[in-house]
């Protein structure tokens, strides 16, 4: 693994690069970027530097990722998030997920989903789908849309297509979720 590079697990949204930027200013740890899941070095951590950022990471959440197999398992579960949040490129949301992760990764699509399913004991679509209903969730709380343009915006082929998938993850209709709101929502570092 590239002494130079830092995986990151738990990071899932700018707040959280945000907090990892100032953590690393702080402890005056060079870096040239920070993005979800990933840190890029100026120069390589002294094991006493390495241990000192693992523990003022957990304490804030955050876990350091010490294998090369955890780190492409975080960028799978960091791209899919964003996949599933539709904030990609017009042409990257065209692409079937297999597709997006494998030109992202550099990596053979049978190999990511190998990997994934046998640390994270699911599949990688099962993980996009629970990710893609927390964000119907998210949107049903705040009230601002309605649950066909929900579907539109997250590209459903239909709104009862997303109700189906809502109700077979949640076990609730969204509608009922709507009424009983924000206290079924789950942080979505423990989807």
């Amino acid at each position: 693994m590239d002494e130079k590079v830092l995986f990151i697990r738990n990071m899932v949204c700018n707040r959280c690069v945000m907090a990892v930027e100032n953590m690393l200013n702080k402890m005056d740890i060079g870096f040239t970027s920070v993005q979800l899941g990933e840190v890029q070095l100026k120069h390589a951590l002294t094991d006493a530097q390495k241990e000192a950022l693992s523990g003022e990471l957990q304490r804030i959440g955050f876990d350091l990722i010490d294998s090369r197999i955890s780190g492409v398992i975080e960028k799978i579960k960091q791209l899919t998030i964003k996949r599933a949040r539709n904030q990609v490129s017009e042409e990257e949301a065209k692409l079937k997920l297999s597709v997006f992760l494998s030109q992202q990764l550099h990596h053979e699509y049978t190999y990511l989903s190998s990997i994934f399913s046998s640390i994270e004991s699911r599949t990688i679509e099962n993980y996009f789908i629970e990710q893609r209903i927390e964000y119907v969730k998210e949107l049903l709380v705040y009230g601002e849309l309605s649950l066909s343009q929900i579907a539109m915006k997250l590209e459903y082929s239909s709104t009862a297509h997303l109700s189906a998938q809502f109700k077979k993850v949640t076990g609730l209709t969204p509608s009922y979720y709507k009424q009983v709101g924000a206290n079924k929502r789950k942080a979505l570092d423990q989807v």
